[in-house]
């Protein structure tokens, strides 16, 4: 029999340098893979920064940071063994923090204030480096970031190609905020007041009867359980405390039904959506408020915010449980099988709701439930929801091809307002609020034109190939063609479909147009220039000169298709879609620099037509 209380441990609060210099960590085969999430990595960084803001002024100098309030990571847990350090709970953590000061040390390359924290990160001897999360198939891509190099992670394991993509959105999710002048005083922070416990056990087996201890679910109830005993607590009588909290398990249990795992997501994407009345502004050192506190720990705001929320008396409980919790969380849940399944979005006229999830934005979850009430039909529901996610579409995409982010830490304060102004309003109230918003843009010159200087770069790849996979599905289900975003924008279809350069990487074609190898591969990157191809004809085709190319492209989606001249013979629908909009599609015998140009002008013209503002008016036809 196992005797806890015997277990031999060291457990010692630790700074993240304190934790990473000089250290090695490993983890043993039996260890899951790297699994975390865009949202787990979203919401560590926005943690992060808004708790460094609330410290930070930028009249500060640097050994004001010492004075910092802290923040706490959570305890980690490792095997000594022969010396080396095997992580058996914080893997996750670890890595993704690891992620972070790799980005954080690219950044500050070219500042003249640098930190020191290439220790942090990994170290050298005898004139090889290790990293100091030590696993031999991660050494490879963590080489390539730290170097700031692109590195390609297909057919890698699950955990190198989830690094390579929690990267990019590290790089996405960094904030605005954070200014130039900030950098050293956030990475201070992050290093010297960031901490950890971290628990030492001296064998595998004490390691886990601690992890299973702490884990134990017995012990610990989520912020959910604590809602749900608050608001059942507030109910008079057992039997409609039974019938409410039976309710509330089914309704949970359809969320994890759905395959939605964090049910923590629904309660703050609705709380903040329906009733958040205040958000933290941008200056350093200002608290939070709603938007923010229910982020993190919305079960408090809830009880601290009653009469906010109108829950006076029993019924008041009994209502917000019965009516409004049981309406939006199914609103909820289908709005999450649209965001993962294209084929359930399209049968739910929801695909807008996909594209946005698609390019990573979950603010669209607060801000499409702040429009819905239990008292709308379900014809007004689902114009509603349509109407606010092809507004977002919209705006996405026209931020994008202007080089202007859309990261949840740099539009909230927009979309709060946007809350704030259309909540629960009616779809005529909304359709026109959302117009007004669409023509503030006009003047602010986001709009498609931006896409005459547009290019592929580093950072946008994702968002690229995701313009890429909507003009290919639109034109070919314009044309009756049977087929779907997915097959050409998701990673786990059968085939896979990668950006492909029109020009290959060979300057000596060119020359007779340009005058240096640096004049000719910006170019070559631009919008103009770009289709999708599935991986293995990329590959087998992507050295050879245009010419032979085509010759391939005829085979292949609408998109590349459009290149050849075939694709205009006998193919009525295809020319009759163009005739319709008036686009200037035309066969590209050669490809040189006016045909590029050409192409990058189609380009546009296809974005104004697909992301067309007149789609909102679609929502007020009854």
């Amino acid at each position: 029999m196992n005797n806890k209380s015997t277990v031999r441990t060291d457990a010692r609060t630790k700074s993240v340098r304190e934790l990473l210099s000089g250290k090695k960590y490993s983890i043993d085969y039996y260890q899951r893979e790297y699994k975390w999430g865009t949202r787990h990595v979203r919401e560590l960084l926005e943690d992060l920064q808004n708790h460094f803001l609330q410290s930070y002024q930028p009249s500060h100098q640097r050994e004001a940071v010492e004075g910092y309030a802290h923040y706490f990571l959570g305890s980690i847990i490792v095997a000594s063994r022969n010396g080396q350090s095997f992580i058996i709970d914080g893997q996750q953590r670890l890595t993704t923090l690891t992620l972070v000061l790799i980005h954080l040390n690219n950044l500050q390359k070219q500042s003249e204030s640098k930190v020191e924290i290439s220790t942090l990160i990994y170290s050298e001897k005898f004139g090889t480096r290790s990293f100091n999360i030590d696993i031999a198939d991660r050494t490879q891509i963590l080489e390539a970031l730290h170097n700031d190099e692109t590195f390609e992670t297909e057919d890698q394991s699950d955990s190198v190609q989830n690094i390579g993509a929690r990267y990019d959105d590290i790089i996405e999710f960094y904030s605005d905020n954070m200014s130039e002048e900030s950098l050293p005083f956030f990475i201070d922070w992050l290093t010297e007041c960031v901490d950890f416990v971290e628990i030492t056990a001296f064998s595998d087996e004490e390691a886990y009867t601690i992890f299973e201890t702490m884990n134990d679910r017995g012990l610990s109830l989520t912020p959910t359980d604590m809602l749900k005993g608050y608001l059942l607590s507030n109910l008079s009588g057992d039997a409609i405390r039974q019938h409410l909290n039976e309710l509330w398990i089914n309704q949970l249990r359809k969320l994890r039904d759905a395959g939605i795992e964090d049910e923590s997501d629904f309660f703050k994407s609705w709380l903040r959506g329906q009733y958040a009345q205040t958000i933290r502004g941008s200056r350093p050192g200002e608290a939070n408020k709603d938007w923010e506190k229910i982020v993190s720990a919305f079960h408090k705001w809830v009880r601290d915010e009653k009469k906010v929320l109108g829950l006076l008396e029993p019924p008041d409980f009994r209502d917000f449980i019965e009516r409004e919790f049981h309406f939006f969380i199914r609103q909820y849940a289908r709005l999450r099988q649209a965001a993962d399944s294209f084929d359930f979005a399209k049968k739910q006229g929801l695909e807008y709701v996909h594209y946005n999830a698609n390019n990573g934005y979950t603010l669209q979850y607060p801000l499409i439930l702040s429009t819905l009430s239990p008292d709308d039909s379900q014809e007004v529901t689902d114009k509603k929801i349509r109407a606010v996610a092809g507004f977002l579409d919209i705006f996405i995409i026209r931020r994008f091809v202007n080089f202007k982010t859309t990261s949840s830490n740099a539009t909230k304060g927009r979309v709060f307002n946007w809350i704030m102004a259309i909540r629960r309003k009616t779809l005529p109230e909304i359709i026109d609020y959302l117009y007004s918003i669409l023509d503030e843009m006009d003047e602010q010159g986001e709009t498609f034109h931006g896409m005459q200087e547009f290019y592929l770069h580093q950072q946008n790849k994702k968002r690229v190939h995701h313009i890429l996979a909507r003009f290919t599905y639109e034109l070919e289900t314009g044309t009756g063609i049977e087929t779907s975003f997915d097959k050409y924008s998701s990673t786990k279809a059968k085939t896979r479909f990668e950006i492909e350069h029109i020009w290959s990487n060979n300057f000596e074609r060119h020359k007779d147009e340009f005058d240096s190898e640096m004049q000719f591969l910006p170019y070559r990157n631009r919008m103009g220039g770009l289709i999708l191809l599935p991986r293995g004809t990329n590959q087998s085709h992507g050295n050879q000169p245009y010419e032979v190319k085509i010759r391939h492209y005829i085979k292949e989606n609408l998109l590349a298709q459009s290149l050849h001249k075939d694709a205009y013979v006998r193919n009525p629908n295809f020319t009759k879609l163009i005739s319709s909009y008036g686009l200037s599609f035309q066969p590209h015998e050669q490809f040189k620099i006016a045909d590029l140009d050409a192409r990058q002008m189609l380009y546009q013209e296809l974005c104004e037509v697909i992301w067309s503002a007149k789609r909102l008016d679609d929502e007020l036809q009854f």
